[in-house]
C-alpha cells in the first residue's frame, strides 16, 4: 500500500482527478457487468472503490498543504 500512495502522490492534481474518472467508468462498467451477471473480477469493485479513496485523500492533503502555506 505504501508504494500505491508513493506513486499517487507523486501525480498533479489533474492527473488525479483523470484517474479518478478513468476508475469511475470502469466501476460503472462492473456494476453494470454485475448486475447483468457477468461479473468476471468482484474483488476488482472492491479495490477501485479503495483506490479512488485514497487519491481523494492525495488531492485533500495537497489543497491543505497548499493553503498552510
Amino acid at each position: 500500500m505504501k508504494d500505491t500512495m508513493t506513486k499517487i502522490r507523486a501525480l498533479s492534481v489533474e492527473e488525479i482527478n483523470k484517474k479518478i474518472t478513468e476508475l469511475k467508468e470502469e466501476l460503472f462498467n462492473l456494476k453494470f457487468q454485475a448486475a447483468l451477471g457477468n461479473s468476471d473480477k468482484p474483488a476488482r469493485m472492491r479495490e477501485i472503490k479503495r483506490t479512488i479513496a485514497r487519491m481523494k485523500t492525495v488531492i485533500t492533503e495537497k489543497e491543505t498543504a497548499s493553503k498552510a502555506q
